[in-house]
């Protein structure tokens, strides 16, 4: 005990600082994980004993049954394939079409001008009354899911990262320019690098949107897909595949946003710049 103590006494500021944050984070982690099994538990049981009706509301021991059927019948594989793949797609286009469209508004402060106020009420349109329109301009299939997605966060995603571009410290800006600066360099030197932190917090919120949108597509256009399986469900009245396709889009989304997370600690651990939250 004692010699504990007194390497506890010999650690830095920094070190005990880090030491209580993993601590804390190993605390939230375990108290999230009690919560998820409390809340399984008893879900579990009271459809065992009738408080609810299984046959709406299932049960996890019935949903573990649908989920092994559905990989034993190599049908759970294709359709999540499906999923997975359209989301990642449609991710990949808002980020680059939001990130070019961002910079365009911010190199032009005079299309900016123009353009924002049809950007915010694009933003504004119920996205699912577009889907009907998607499919008769685009077809159905994957062209049509994937740009059902793509519209979900699209004119949302521009609007911040051009507020945040814009938001960049002006003096930094003004010391590149009286360094003779152009504003290319002000764009790669000062207002990307800045706007790293917006770009993650855009990124971490579009995964998930893109994530609605497709399962959207799949909802009007799809034959294949974890927003088919929910569909197929409803109509044939088999609810457990339905509670089933939703808890596993859960479980996606909340993949995909650990993978953003773990990308954006790596970035500030690699730049040296830290993020304990």
């Amino acid at each position: 005990m004692k010699k504990i103590h007194k390497s506890r006494a010999k650690m830095s500021d920094q070190e005990r600082y880090v030491l209580e944050h993993h601590k804390k984070h190993h605390q939230i982690t375990a108290l999230r994980l009690l919560i998820l099994a409390a809340f399984l538990f008893l879900w579990e049981i009271a459809a065992k004993t009738g408080l609810i009706d299984s046959f709406f509301f299932s049960s996890p021991s019935i949903i573990a049954e649908c989920f092994m059927e559905l990989l034993e019948n190599n049908t759970l594989g294709v359709h999540l394939a499906a999923s997975i793949g359209e989301v990642l797609f449609s991710f990949a286009l808002i980020i680059a079409l939001s990130l070019a469209a961002a910079i365009l508004l911010w190199w032009s402060d005079f299309l900016s001008r123009i353009l924002e106020p049809f950007l915010v009420v694009l933003n504004s349109l119920p996205k699912s009354a577009l889907a009907p329109l998607i499919i008769v301009w685009i077809g159905t299939g994957a062209k049509a899911i994937i740009a059902a997605g793509v519209s979900v966060a699209l004119f949302g995603s521009i609007i911040s990262l051009y507020s945040g571009f814009r938001e960049t410290d002006e003096e930094k800006i003004l010391l590149v320019r009286c360094l003779g600066g152009r504003k290319r360099d002000v764009l790669t030197k000062v207002v990307l690098p800045s706007g790293i932190p917006n770009i993650f917090s855009v990124m971490k919120v579009n995964i998930g949107l893109a994530l609605v949108g497709v399962v959207i597509g799949e909802f009007f256009a799809g034959r294949v897909g974890l927003g088919y399986l929910i569909i197929y469900g409803t109509q044939v009245f088999q609810l457990d595949m339905v509670i089933t396709s939703i808890l596993l889009l859960c479980i996606l989304a909340m993949l995909m946003y650990q993978i953003l997370q773990w990308a954006e600690h790596r970035y500030y651990r690699k730049t040296g710049i830290e993020n304990l939250k």
